[in-house]
């Protein structure tokens, strides 16, 4: 999985304990990690079954789509040599204020692109092909996988990035005005939460509503879902049931 900053190895967090459980091999890189969260993302990896973490330390306003960081994912993926790759969905992220995500997507499609080529192969090892690529939270999912037996997990993850959840907390009481927050949490006392565990109760809440919209009440056949768009379309024998 190629994750931006770290909460997008929670929010499809199921999904990785599932494949990791079911005895594959997971691996998170995550770009841009700030260096105080780093024990954090290790131990919300260990409640996913995550081992290999790698922590690619760019900094915000830093990333440029140039032939030495595409080379840096290249030589990512040449040595793991995955089968799928999670990342985030480009269209998603063309309408999101969070600092470098539009360039990562392109930059995470090129280099994924080259790293199947017979291309830079002294600097990054033989080529490699990724059977397919996922794009995570998307505006228009093709697939979800149910998560409901694993949910316990993710949200024990979640839990772990104190940091994030604090960084949330102080935007949300930014954006919006204390009644609301006390209304949806239905909690009089909400405005003496922490920024931290503000950002956990709404979280929490928000990642489950998530879960059951795209699980029950989007009657795809799932209790809780994370929802996916396959980049390619999906190679069948036969029409699955």
């Amino acid at each position: 999985m190629l994750a931006t900053f770290g909460m997008e190895m929670v929010e499809c967090g199921g999904t990785l304990a599932k494949h990791a459980a079911g005895g594959a091999t997971v691996t998170v890189a995550v770009a841009m990690p700030r260096p105080e969260a780093a024990g954090q993302l290790r131990a919300a990896a260990g409640h996913l079954g995550v081992h290999d973490l790698r922590l690619l330390n760019w900094g915000y306003g830093d990333l440029h789509v140039d032939r030495a960081s595409k080379r840096v994912i290249m030589q990512l993926v040449r040595e793991v040599r995955p089968e799928i790759v999670i990342c985030q969905d480009p269209e998603h992220s063309a309408l999101d204020l969070d600092p470098d995500r539009r360039e990562f997507m392109l930059l995470y499609v090129e280099a994924l692109a080259l790293a199947g080529r017979d291309i830079d192969v002294a600097e990054c090892g033989p080529p490699h092909n990724v059977s397919a690529v996922y794009f995570m939270t998307p505006d228009r999912p093709n697939c979800v996988v149910e998560v409901v037996d694993v949910y316990a997990r993710k949200e024990a993850a979640m839990r772990e990035l104190g940091f994030q959840l604090a960084f949330s907390g102080q935007s949300f009481r930014r954006q919006h005005p204390p009644e609301r927050l006390r209304l949806v949490l239905d909690d009089p006392q909400a405005d003496r939460l922490s920024d931290a565990d503000l950002g956990w109760a709404l979280h929490r809440q928000t990642d489950r509503a998530a879960a059951l919209y795209h699980g029950l009440y989007g009657h795809s056949g799932a209790v809780m879902a994370e929802p996916y768009r396959r980049m390619t379309l999906f190679p069948f024998d036969t029409l699955p049931g």
